[in-house]
């Protein structure tokens, strides 16, 4: 059996193109996440807002995120995407939330195999209405939860790069203890 987390590359063009794992659909009410041990998706919870995920939502595989959890991926694509789709993305900007206190980064891509979408080379390119909506879903979603959550400014996809790679030099450092803690 393949596990979506440990034995898909993250692609040869990292951190500027690579291949991203989806969890959630675009459109979705659902939080769906990978399941660490098994490599399955489980159901997190049903949100508790009124809102929906603005873009297909995932991680990128053989990264370790600040918060112990592969990095995560928002992917812009004109289409639903089902979850454990493997999709081609490109970088294009970095928004940092504050969860708790605790920084939670999310990578903001497109999809490359999407024309809509892929002739995006930078979130600022974007309609600004949509970076509107991200942000504003990321500022309510866990509001009636009674969490704090705080949402830096979109910034640009130079911004994402050391962030990926950190994500991918903490993987691989982990992955060479074992991950039998996680």
């Amino acid at each position: 059996m393949i596990h979506p987390w440990h034995d898909v590359t993250p692609g040869a063009n990292i951190p500027q193109e690579f291949s991203a794992i989806i969890e959630i659909p675009f459109g979705s009410s659902v939080k769906y996440e990978l399941d660490k041990q098994s490599g399955l998706i489980k159901l997190d919870r049903v949100l508790f807002s009124a809102v929906f995920y603005p873009a297909n939502y995932g991680f990128i595989p053989q990264t370790l995120a600040e918060d112990d959890d592969p990095l995560d991926v928002l992917v812009f694509c004109q289409e639903t995407v089902v979850p454990l789709t493997l999709i081609s993305a490109r970088t294009i900007g970095l928004m940092t939330m504050l969860d708790m206190g605790k920084k939670d980064h999310k990578i903001i891509a497109i999809a490359t195999e999407d024309p809509e979408f892929n002739s995006y080379r930078e979130a600022a390119e974007m309609p600004p209405h949509r970076l509107t909506m991200l942000r504003r879903f990321f500022q309510d979603y866990k509001q009636l939860e009674g969490k704090a959550v705080e949402v830096n400014e979109i910034q640009p996809a130079k911004a994402a790069f050391p962030i990926i790679e950190d994500a991918l030099s903490r993987y691989s450092r982990q992955r060479r203890k074992g991950f039998h803690n996680k």
